[in-house]
């Protein structure tokens, strides 16, 4: 059975973590597999939005253990160079992903899901960091993206006791994006990643990458930085497209 499946719906990638088994943990195998898929993604000038999700009940309940413990050839590898562990966390894309996750992303699939830029969520879903309890850490960016996207307060909540948060309280806490019935978070992220698709590419992934630099900036070096990527979208035509498409009300 492969273990990361994916589908192309219109100029959607869906990627599948195919391991419903061992509830979707990663092995090094699977973490190359979804390296490869989100490589391919990226240079796809076909494909504009990507979804992440897991096979059965389960987003991700991260590193698989068992190899860990094992010792297996196939576990999970940490270096600081090259691939991260569970294969994309150190990738920066230059398209959006959305998490469509039902039951745990935890751990390692916790740090998955951060990895994206968006959330859909099913009130069923539970985000920890259950690896909190064997001694295992963060390190595929969980303590880096988690505080940036919820607050440093929350995300120490996370960290240091490793407790479940799930429907409102992760809405709440800014972790979920859109929060859906159970068994409808891939449709929701579907529909909403229709919606990104069919917005401006050029200026929608000028604005989202202006978004993540600025981190790594002081204000004035951000605000330089934004101009700068305003001005490459100025002259993609795009946004003189997007007047006249005003202009005559074709909206």
């Amino acid at each position: 059975m492969k273990k990361v499946i994916t589908k192309i719906i219109d100029r959607l990638l869906i990627v599948t973590i195919n391991r419903p088994g061992h509830k979707n943990a990663v092995d090094n195998d699977t973490a190359q597999m979804l390296h490869d898929a989100f490589m391919d993604f990226d240079q796809n000038d076909h494909l504009d939005i990507a979804i992440l999700t897991g096979a059965g009940d389960t987003f991700c309940a991260g590193a698989d253990l068992k190899a860990i413990a094992s010792e297996a050839e196939n576990a999970p590898k940490l270096s600081t160079e090259g691939r991260a562990p569970m294969g994309v966390s150190r990738l920066v894309l230059s398209k959006p992903v959305i998490a469509a996750v039902e039951g745990h992303a935890v751990a390692g699939g916790l740090e998955l899901a951060l990895w994206c830029d968006l959330r859909v969520a099913s009130q069923n879903a539970v985000f920890g960091v259950y690896c909190r309890r064997f001694g295992i850490p963060l390190v595929d960016g969980g303590t880096i993206r988690l505080p940036r996207l919820i607050g440093h307060s929350h995300a120490m909540d996370m960290i240091l006791t490793g407790r479940g948060v799930q429907g409102e309280e992760a809405r709440m806490m800014g972790l979920v994006n859109r929060l859906t019935g159970e068994g409808n978070a891939l449709a929701e992220a579907v529909t909403l990643a229709k919606s990104l698709s069919a917005l401006p590419q050029t200026c929608m992934r000028s604005d989202r990458f202006s978004a993540y630099e600025q981190w790594d900036l002081d204000f004035r070096k951000a605000l330089e930085n934004e101009t700068i990527h305003g001005l490459k979208v100025l002259q993609s035509g795009d946004t003189l497209a997007g007047a006249k498409k005003f202009a005559r009300k074709d909206y």
